[in-house]
């Protein structure tokens, strides 16, 4: 397996992908390096900083979205209680409607003498509706004051929730353009491939070494290993079968063993070295770059046939390939 470093690309990937959002400010593109040309370690250093703030940031949204969600909930819970106690009013008001259309018809509106008039009974029945009448009225009304203060407190905390998320992407956008201002140094790091002629061209070479690759693959191979977190081990040389790998001229940067897909994470990894690859192919010496059963020589992205498996169409696995 190789050895972990800083995973600049991978971390690149996570933020922009999965993590939307940041909860405190960070250093502009120009504080990223103080110095007018740092080194590759200082960059690095500085990466790491950013990356422990990233990591912080990521559960800090997480909590924020939860948090968000909560307040929704809340809010969609005290309407319907509202909007309920607001049809159980309406129910009660019929009620009283009813009520009043009976006195109407008995031709009296004084209850003392609907109670010890003829129709007592009746009088009996319209008092006891009268009195939970008035209970149904006053419940709805401490109800509906309670559950009103209660919407009115989670459309607020929505609101203030919603408000913060906003400044959150705000930072999200500066501490890309700090990732991003990394990037293009990192990149103006890379080595250059050995062998390369006057003309441009680049010469053959020799495989050696105990990784039996050529000294031009193994600064591939190095660069990679320095600037992202490789999952899995890398596989070079091999005796057989046709193309680069023979001739120590191609290396296969495993994304998931045992012929599987790729998690997402690791998928987003794949994208970027295989990007990276693409973006520094001139400057290596990169003949071309296999993933994900498309192939790209420099002059854009084409689809490959179907191989016929996971491995064999490059899903698992970027290929890049030497001159």
């Amino acid at each position: 397996m190789a050895a972990p470093t800083p995973a600049f690309r991978h971390r690149t990937a996570l933020i922009v992908s999965a993590v939307t959002a940041l909860a405190f400010p960070l250093g502009t593109a120009s504080e990223a390096g103080a110095a007018p040309r740092p080194d590759e370690s200082a960059l690095r250093a500085e990466l790491t900083r950013l990356n422990r703030k990233v990591d912080q940031l990521i559960k800090d949204y997480a909590a924020r979205r939860e948090s968000l969600r909560e307040a929704e909930r809340a809010e969609r819970a005290a309407r319907t209680e509202l909007d309920e106690a607001e049809r159980e009013y309406a129910e009660a008001a019929a009620q009283v409607a009813s009520i009043v259309r009976l006195r109407y018809q008995s031709g009296t509106d004084d209850l003392p003498s609907m109670l010890f008039g003829p129709a007592v009974s009746g009088a009996v029945v319209m008092e006891q509706l009268t009195a939970e009448q008035t209970a149904q009225t006053q419940a709805f009304a401490r109800s509906r004051d309670l559950q009103k203060q209660a919407s009115d407190r989670a459309t607020q905390l929505t609101a203030r929730i919603e408000r913060e998320a906003e400044g959150v992407e705000d930072r999200r956008r500066e501490a890309e353009k700090v990732i991003r201002d990394i990037e293009e140094r990192l990149d103006r790091l890379v080595p250059a491939g050995s062998g390369r002629r006057a003309d441009g061209s680049w010469a053959p070479q020799l495989p050696g070494g105990q990784e039996n690759i050529t000294d031009r693959t193994r600064i591939m191979l190095d660069a990679v290993k320095s600037r992202f977190d490789l999952p899995y081990q890398v596989g070079c040389y091999r005796s057989g079968g046709g193309g680069e790998h023979p001739l120590g001229r191609a290396c296969d940067f495993m994304m998931s063993t045992g012929g599987t897909t790729p998690s997402p994470e690791n998928t987003r990894l794949g994208d970027a070295i295989a990007a990276w690859a693409v973006k520094n192919k001139d400057r290596l010496g990169v003949k071309y770059v296999i993933w994900r059963q498309r192939i790209n020589m420099g002059s854009g992205w084409r689809a490959m046939s179907d191989r016929g498996g996971v491995t064999a169409n490059h899903y698992d696995h970027p290929h890049i390939s030497m001159y």
